[in-house]
C-alpha cells in the first residue's frame, strides 16, 4: 500500500531547514579563523620581539647611548600601543593597550633594560595568549633548502657565514644583523626570525619574502637561527639531549623550540646545556616532531600566565588565557588521551572547566590556584598516558573503533530512521537523497582532513563550535520531526490517508531537506572521528587503527541491517511511535552535547554541578547549562506529544 505524501507533510521542517541553513551559514563564517587580524598580531609581537632584543643597546644606566637606537624604540613601542588599539575587540584588549602604555612610559623614563625586556617579553606572552596565532611549523624545516635559499636570497648583504658582511652590505644604514653575532641570537626565538623574514623590517633594507612558501620560510628562519651557535657543539648537545629527561620535558615540540629564546632556556637549563642543545636542535628539529605530550607544554604556560593575570586583577585576560590553555594546549592531544585513558581525559576536562568557572565568577585567589594545581597534577597523569611507549597495537586498535563505533552510531540511528520511514511509505525513489546526504559528509570529511593536514590548521575553537552548532541544529530539527512522527502514529486522519490512496509526490524541496539533515549530522561525527583518527594515527600501528576502524564498520552496517530488517514488520503506527521514540532522545543527547560544545569553546558559560555524573554518550555534563538545555528539549518533546494526544481524533 502506497504511502501518500503532500507539499505540507514536511512544511515544519522545510521551515526549520531554511532557518538552520541560515544559522549554520552564520556559524560557518564565526568558525573562520580570524586571518585578518593575524598579520597585525605578528607585526605587534615582532616589534615587541625587537625592542626586548634591542633596547639594551640604546640605554644604559639611565642614559641614552645610542641617539638613533633610542629613538627606534620609542616608535616601536609607540607603534606597539597604536596596533592593539586597532585589533578585534576581546576582554583581555583594555589590559593589553595598558600594558604597552606602561611599556611607552618606561622606554620614555630611560628605564633599565631588564625592565623593559620583561614587560615586552610579558606583554609578547600575554598578546599571543589572548589572539593566538601559528608560532611553528607543521613539520620539520629542510636546513639543506635553508641553506640553498639563504646562498641565493640573503648572502649578498648578510655574508657567505653571515656575519652581515656581504657585497652589498656597504652603505646600507643601518647595516644588516650580523647572524653570526652570539650576544644578539642569545635574545632572538626562531619566530621572530620567521616574522621578519615573512614581513620584512620598516625602516631598514631588509624586505618580505611572503612569497616563499611557508615552509621555505621556517626552512630559513632555522638556518640563519643555527648560525651563532658552533656545529661541532651539536655533537655534546645531542647528548644532553639523550640523556636528560628535564631538557627534553622543557621544549616538547615544534611551538616551545621556535618560541624560547636561548637566553630564556639558559635561565631554565644554565647556560652549560643551553647552548649545545640549541646548536643540536635548530640543526636537528625533526626530534621533537610528533610529540604527543607537547601541548600540555603549552597549556601549563597559558595556565601560569592565567594564573598570573588573576593575581594582578586582570580576570578578562585570565579567562582568555585558561581558555586558550584548554583549546590550544589540550584540545589537540584529547584524541590520543580519550583512545588510552578516557576517565582521565573526564577528569582533566572537569577540572579545567573547574577552573574557568572560578575565575569567571571571581572566586579568591587561594581558590583559583587550587583549581590549577589540580589540573597540573591531573596533567602529570596524562603525560604518563600519552608516553609513546603506550602506543601498543592494542590501544591504536581499541581506540579506533570505540571511537568509530561511538561517533558512528549516532548517525546510524538517524540515517537508518530516515530510511526506513521512505521504505515504509513507498517512497523509496528519493531514497537518493538520503543516500547522497551521508555520501556527501564522508566526501566533504575527507576534504576536511585533506585540508587540515596540508593547508590550514582546525583550532579547538573551530572544532567545538562545529560540533556545538551542528548538535544544536539538529537537535531542532529532531525534535519537530518527532513530534511530527508521534502525531502520526496515533492520528486517525493518518490512517484515513493510508486507506484513501491519496496521492501526491513528495517535493523536490522536502527531498533536498532530507539531504541537508542527513548530511549535516553525519558531516559533524565525520568530522570529529577524523580529528580523534589523525591522532591516533600520529603515534604509529596503522595497521591495528585501521583493523579497528574496520572491525566498528563491519558491526555497524550488521546493526543497519537488524535494524532496516525489523523495521519492515512494525505496523505503520507502531513504527511511527518507535521512531518518534527513538528519535527525541537523540534529540536530547544532541541538546547536550551542542551546548557542551559551545561552553568549550568558550561562547557560553559553565556553571559546574560537581556531584552530577558526567556521560558524554549520552550528552550528559555535569554543568547547569547542558542540564538545562536537555530538560527544555525534554519539555518541548513532551509537550508536543501530549498536544499529539489531546488533538487525535477518537475512534468511531
Amino acid at each position: 500500500m502506497a504511502m501518500t505524501l503532500n507539499r505540507n507533510t514536511f512544511a515544519p521542517m522545510r521551515a526549520l531547514g531554511r532557518g538552520a541553513l541560515a544559522v549554520l551559514l552564520l556559524a560557518l563564517i564565526a568558525l573562520q579563523p580570524a586571518r585578518a587580524s593575524e598579520p597585525e598580531v605578528q607585526t605587534i609581537w615582532r616589534l615587541l620581539d625587537y625592542v626586548a632584543v634591542d633596547y639594551p643597546g640604546a640605554v644604559s644606566g639611565g642614559k641614552i647611548i645610542s641617539p638613533a637606537e633610542y629613538a627606534e624604540m620609542t616608535e616601536f613601542a609607540a607603534q606597539v600601543e597604536t596596533r592593539l588599539k586597532r585589533l578585534p575587540q576581546k576582554t583581555a584588549k583594555p589590559n593589553l593597550v595598558a600594558r604597552a602604555a606602561t611599556l611607552r612610559q618606561s622606554i620614555a623614563a630611560k628605564s633599565a633594560p631588564a625592565t623593559v625586556e620583561e614587560q615586552s617579553r610579558g606583554l609578547a606572552e600575554a598578546l599571543l595568549g589572548s589572539y593566538p596565532v601559528p608560532l611553528a611549523p607543521r613539520s620539520a624545516p629542510d636546513l639543506a633548502r635553508g641553506a640553498k635559499l639563504y646562498a641565493e636570497n640573503c648572502s649578498m648583504c648578510h655574508g657567505a657565514t653571515g656575519a652581515g658582511n656581504g657585497p652589498g652590505a656597504a652603505g646600507l644604514d643601518p647595516p644588516p644583523i650580523a647572524f653570526t653575532d652570539a650576544a644578539r641570537a642569545r635574545e632572538r626565538s626562531l619566530f621572530a626570525l620567521y616574522q621578519v623574514i615573512s614581513q620584512g623590517l620598516e625602516g631598514t633594507s631588509m624586505a618580505s619574502f611572503e612569497d616563499l612558501p611557508d615552509g621555505d620560510r621556517w626552512a630559513l628562519s632555522f638556518y640563519v637561527g643555527s648560525l651563532a651557535f658552533p656545529e661541532s657543539s651539536q655533537t655534546s648537545g645531542g647528548q644532553i639531549w639523550d640523556r636528560d629527561a628535564p631538557v627534553r620535558t622543557a621544549i616538547p615540540d615544534l611551538a616551545t623550540l621556535v618560541a624560547k629564546t636561548p637566553a630564556q632556556l639558559a635561565r631554565e637549563l644554565g647556560d652549560g646545556k643551553a647552548g649545545p642543545v640549541t646548536a643540536f636542535l635548530r640543526r636537528q628539529p625533526e626530534v621533537v616532531v610528533a610529540k604527543p605530550a607537547g601541548s600540555l607544554a603549552l597549556s601549563r604556560q597559558r595556565l601560569e600566565a592565567s594564573l598570573k593575570a588573576y593575581a594582578a586583577g586582570d580576570r578578562g585576560a585570565a579567562s582568555d588565557l585558561a581558555l586558550s590553555a584548554y583549546l590550544d594546549g589540550f584540545e589537540p592531544v584529547e584524541p590520543v588521551l580519550a583512545a588510552r585513558d578516557p576517565d582521565l581525559m573526564a577528569k582533566i576536562e572537569l577540572a579545567m572547566g573547574d577552573l574557568r568557572s572560578a575565575i569567571g565568577k571571581g572566586r579568591p585567589i587561594a581558590e583559583v590556584e587550587a583549581a590549577n594545581a589540580e589540573v597540573a597534577r591531573l596533567f602529570v597523569e596524562a603525560e604518563a598516558a600519552l608516553a609513546p611507549e603506550r602506543a601498543s597495537a592494542s590501544s591504536s586498535f581499541l581506540g579506533a573503533f570505540g571511537v568509530l563505533l561511538r561517533e558512528g552510531l549516532e548517525a546510524l540511528l538517524i540515517v537508518i530512521a530516515m530510511m526506513a520511514f521512505l521504505r515504509k511509505t513507498g517512497r523509496t525513489d528519493v531514497m537518493g537523497y538520503v543516500h547522497g546526504g551521508w555520501v556527501s559528509a564522508l566526501a566533504a570529511g575527507g576534504l576536511t582532513w585533506f585540508v587540515a593536514t596540508y593547508f590550514i590548521g582546525v583550532s579547538g575553537a573551530s572544532r567545538e563550535l562545529t560540533e556545538g552548532f551542528g548538535s544544536l541544529f539538529a537537535a531542532i530539527i529532531l525534535i519537530s520531526i518527532g513530534i511530527w512522527m508521534h502525531g502520526k502514529s496515533n492520528a486517525e486522519a493518518w490512517q484515513r490517508y493510508i486507506k484513501e490512496k491519496i496521492s501526491a509526490a513528495l517535493s523536490r524541496r522536502s527531498a533536498w531537506f532530507l539531504f541537508g539533515l542527513t548530511f549535516l549530522v553525519v558531516y559533524r561525527e565525520v568530522f570529529e572521528t577524523i580529528l580523534f583518527y589523525a591522532a591516533i594515527w600520529a603515534q604509529g600501528n596503522g595497521g591495528a587503527m585501521l583493523a579497528g576502524a574496520a572491525t566498528a564498520a563491519s558491526l555497524l552496517g550488521l546493526i543497519a541491517w537488524a535494524m532496516l530488517r525489523y523495521s519492515a514488520r512494525l505496523p505503520i503506527t507502531q513504527f511511527f511511535a518507535w521512531s518518534a521514540a527513538l528519535i527525541a532522545v537523540l534529540a536530547v543527547v544532541l541538546a547536550g552535547k551542542g551546548i557542551g560544545g559551545l561552553q568549550e569553546a568558550g561562547l557560553l558559560g559553565v556553571t559546574p554541578l560537581a556531584e552530577f555524573p558526567r556521560i558524554p554518550m549520552l550528552g550528559v555534563y555535569p554543568t547547569a547549562q547542558t542540564l538545562v538545555a536537555q530538560l527544555a528539549a525534554a519539555i518541548v518533546l513532551v509537550a508536543g506529544f501530549w498536544f499529539n494526544r489531546a488533538s487525535a481524533p477518537r475512534a468511531t
